[in-house]
């Protein structure tokens, strides 16, 4: 289990991360990224932000693009809003755990519906 503290860092890195994308990324040409997590390294050098893109497959890949190419401006920006020794090397993953719970909805209505359509099967 993480410590507090690095608790507390996650989090406010998971905000201003979205923040600084927020501002710095039009959403017409990225789709809209939202940071679903942000996980720190127990020293505070490295750190994975996993998003997600909503938007058609062309502007999920341009986002994730836009991403990773500003990178260090990102990072920058992050260190100047979070005061902390070391400002954490930013690493961006695509998070598909929103899709994937999406289908797992999608199969449990199906289940649903098939049972109150044949109760007795």
């Amino acid at each position: 289990m993480p410590s507090l503290r690095l608790q507390r860092v996650r989090e406010l890195l998971k905000r201003e991360i979205g923040e600084v994308i927020r501002r710095e990324l039009p959403v017409n040409e990225a789709g809209l990224i939202s940071v679903n997590d942000v996980d720190v390294a127990g020293d505070l050098h490295s750190a994975i932000v996993f998003v997600s893109i909503l938007g058609n497959a062309e502007q999920q890949k341009r986002g994730f693009d836009l991403l990773v190419r500003h990178r260090k401006r990102i990072q920058g920006l992050v260190g100047r809003a979070v005061v902390l020794k070391y400002t954490p090397k930013l690493r961006f993953l695509m998070d598909d755990s929103v899709v994937r719970g999406n289908r797992v909805i999608e199969i449990i209505a199906d289940l649903e519906q098939s049972t109150l359509e044949n109760p007795g099967a």
